[in-house]
């Protein structure tokens, strides 16, 4: 396959997926990985991707199918909002939270602004809904900036967060199946990995689209979670599975 070929199956596959890991760019191109690094430096010259560690990340939207945090946010509005308003009745004044970056996260964090609490997150816009909050102290994490998604990753986020101890992680997840739960982006994965080890509670926040498929990347198996809040749509086989690793399911 030749240079150009080569690089707009890459486009193809950022496009899809947001990020693609550096062993499946290989495997799917029939190249090698000096071959298929070079191709990764001229597309992020031409500002296409962000080369990380194992792979590379989209950095804007390519295409009619790119996407955003806007992007994002727009989706499932009315469920978001009601799964927003279950799970803030589930965090008690007084206690510190971890809000994982997501549009669902987001909406969970306006439900928050006229209660008392501690929010440690690595979301820009968490962040800002959060800021004028006079009852919310705010602890934005340190780490290398995903301007596409207004997130902060990496190992000086995954070191702040692994220093800290929380009552309850509100995350947001890009697959559940019942291997576990999944990611597409490995320092999203990284700081995700975290936010689960530092807290005593871990609740998972997703519309029913991101059941019963996974995404890229494993992160944890089921017996992480505690809660799971979705919506009313969440098929009644992923419910059982859920079930049974004692995962409490509440529906919105």
């Amino acid at each position: 396959m030749r240079g150009p070929a080569r690089q707009l199956k890459i486009r193809e596959m950022l496009e899809g997926q947001g990020f693609v890991d550096l062993t499946t760019l290989c495997r799917e191109l029939g190249s090698s990985e000096s071959t298929v690094r070079r191709d990764l430096i001229a597309l992020q010259a031409e500002g296409v991707l962000r080369r990380v560690h194992g792979g590379a990340m989209a950095v804007r939207a390519i295409g009619p199918r790119g996407d955003d945090f806007a992007g994002h946010a727009r989706r499932m509005m009315a469920e978001k909002r009601r799964i927003a308003a279950a799970t803030a009745r589930l965090v008690e004044d007084g206690q510190t939270l971890i809000l994982d970056a997501g549009s669902t996260v987001a909406a969970v964090a306006r439900e928050l602004l006229d209660r008392s609490l501690h929010v440690v997150t690595n979301s820009l816009p968490i962040a800002e809904i959060l800021g004028e909050a006079r009852r919310v102290d705010v602890t934005l994490t340190g780490g290398q900036l995903d301007p596409q998604f207004g997130v902060v990753l990496g190992p000086l986020c995954e070191q702040m967060l692994g220093s800290l101890a929380v009552d309850v992680a509100i995350m947001g997840i890009g697959g559940v199946t019942e291997k576990g739960l999944s990611n597409s982006n490995p320092l999203v994965v990284g700081s995700e990995r975290r936010m689960i080890e530092v807290a005593r509670k871990v609740v998972i926040v997703s519309d029913h689209t991101k059941f019963g498929r996974g995404a890229l990347i494993p992160l944890a198996p089921l017996d992480v979670v505690d809660v799971v809040v979705s919506d009313t749509g969440l098929d009644p086989e992923p419910q059982e599975w859920l079930r049974a690793h004692d995962i409490d399911v509440r529906l919105a």
